[in-house]
């Protein structure tokens, strides 16, 4: 499994934001259908809800790659 750390300024950032943020998806739209697909596992667990709210070190899996939280440097 490929691992990526994204860096985000501001936590918490929403699952549905932070997808868009790590180019996962290119809109909304898609970042919907990906997360109620069943696609998306936050920290190893399923997760269903655009709205979940992501803190410093969570890990988000899509297909073979997990991206780590990480804080961007000022």
């Amino acid at each position: 499994m490929k691992t990526l750390s994204i860096a985000v300024s501001e936590f918490p950032i929403r699952l549905g934001q932070f997808l868009k943020h790590a180019s996962i998806v290119s809109d909304g739209v898609q970042g919907k259908k990906l997360i109620t697909s069943g696609e998306v596992r936050v920290n190893g667990t399923p997760e269903f809800r655009r709205g979940k709210q992501l803190r410093l070190g969570d890990i988000v899996i899509v297909g073979n790659t997990s991206y780590v939280c990480t804080a961007r440097s000022a």
